[in-house]
């Protein structure tokens, strides 16, 4: 399989567009139900309100390591805000669905301190993104190594020098 990046940098934005045949409720829950981000992410625990503190575990990360974010936003069905730091930085998340002629449109937005890893970063998002469609069209899920470093160069070409 060889799969296309869709992803754009916007100054230090990173934007992925995804786009269901289905209603932005059942969209919102496929982001938001630990039962079905477990399909696509990992499951999530804790109380989801804005200000506080989930725990998520990377299900699909070598060690299935659990990652502390927190609710930075929840208006529920059309955006959910997340924010991390961890060794690797910080991790600023914002997710917008939006109704589409028929279904539903995923906005997927990174606010990146900088472009540096950009070319790590983008091909990630784009393998979790399209695993998330693999799981709600109960397809196979992707195989990371289609994504990186194929896509690394897409990225990278779109940094400011």
């Amino acid at each position: 399989m060889s799969p296309s990046p869709t992803g754009r940098l916007f100054g230090n934005d990173l934007v992925l567009t995804r786009v269901f045949r289905a209603p932005l409720a059942d969209v919102w829950a496929s982001l938001t139900d630990p039962e079905r981000t477990a399909r696509w992410f990992g499951p999530w625990q804790g109380d989801a309100a804005p200000g506080h503190t989930i725990k998520v575990q990377m299900a699909y990360e070598e060690g299935e390591p659990w990652l502390d974010l927190t609710v930075d936003a929840c208006d529920p069905p059309r955006r959910l805000a997340l924010s991390a730091v961890d060794e690797q930085g910080s991790w600023h998340l914002d997710l917008v669905l939006a109704e589409r002629a028929g279904g539903t449109e995923l906005r997927f937005t990174q606010h990146l301190t900088d472009t540096a890893g950009v070319g790590e970063v983008g091909p990630g998002w784009e393998y979790y993104l399209d695993a998330l469609v693999a799981a709600r069209d109960d397809r196979p899920m992707p195989d990371f190594a289609d994504y990186y470093p194929a896509m690394k160069a897409h990225f990278e070409a779109q940094r400011q020098p």
